[in-house]
C-alpha cells in the first residue's frame, strides 16, 4: 500500500434550490457562468445542473439539486458560509450587479483587518456569495 497522497482538487459545491429558473438565470445572464450539463431523475423526483466558468475537468463548479417536491424555501441554518467569486474589480462588479437588481449583504469596501476588497451578495435561494479582489487589483 502506497503512503503517497492521492492529487485532489476540489470538484464541486452542492447547493439545494427552490427555484430553479431564477437560480439559473442569476448564474448564468448575471454571474456569467454556463449550464456545463442538466439531468432529471424522475425516480428521484429531482435535476441536478451543473454550473461553472469552465468545463467540469478545467475547473470547480456548482451542482445545482433542485428537488421537485420542496414546497418550502430551504433553511440555511447557521453553519453555511459562502461561496466566493474572484473579480478583477468588486467595486465595478457591485455597480453592475446592483444595476441588475442583486441583494447586498455587505457593501464593496477593505476586508477587515486583511488586505483585500470584499463585498457579498445573495442569490434568490438566500446563498452568500463573496465578491473577492485579488491583492493589487
Amino acid at each position: 500500500m502506497s503512503n503517497q497522497q492521492p492529487d485532489f482538487r476540489l470538484d464541486h459545491t452542492m447547493i439545494r434550490v427552490f427555484n430553479q429558473e431564477d437560480t439559473l438565470d442569476f448564474y448564468t445572464r448575471i454571474l456569467g457562468m454556463k449550464i456545463l450539463r442538466q439531468n432529471d431523475y424522475p425516480d428521484g423526483r429531482f435535476t441536478n445542473t451543473f454550473i461553472g466558468y469552465q468545463g467540469e475537468d478545467e475547473g470547480t463548479t456548482i451542482e445545482m439539486t433542485y428537488n421537485w417536491d420542496q414546497e418550502e424555501p430551504y433553511d440555511m441554518g447557521n453553519a453555511w458560509g459562502h461561496l466566493a467569486l474572484k473579480v478583477s474589480d468588486v467595486y465595478a462588479t457591485a455597480e453592475y450587479l446592483k444595476s441588475q437588481g442583486v441583494e447586498f449583504v455587505r457593501e464593496p469596501g477593505p476586508m477587515k483587518g486583511g488586505t483585500r476588497t470584499i463585498a457579498f451578495i445573495k442569490d434568490p435561494n438566500g446563498y452568500v456569495i463573496e465578491l473577492n479582489e485579488p491583492i493589487g487589483g
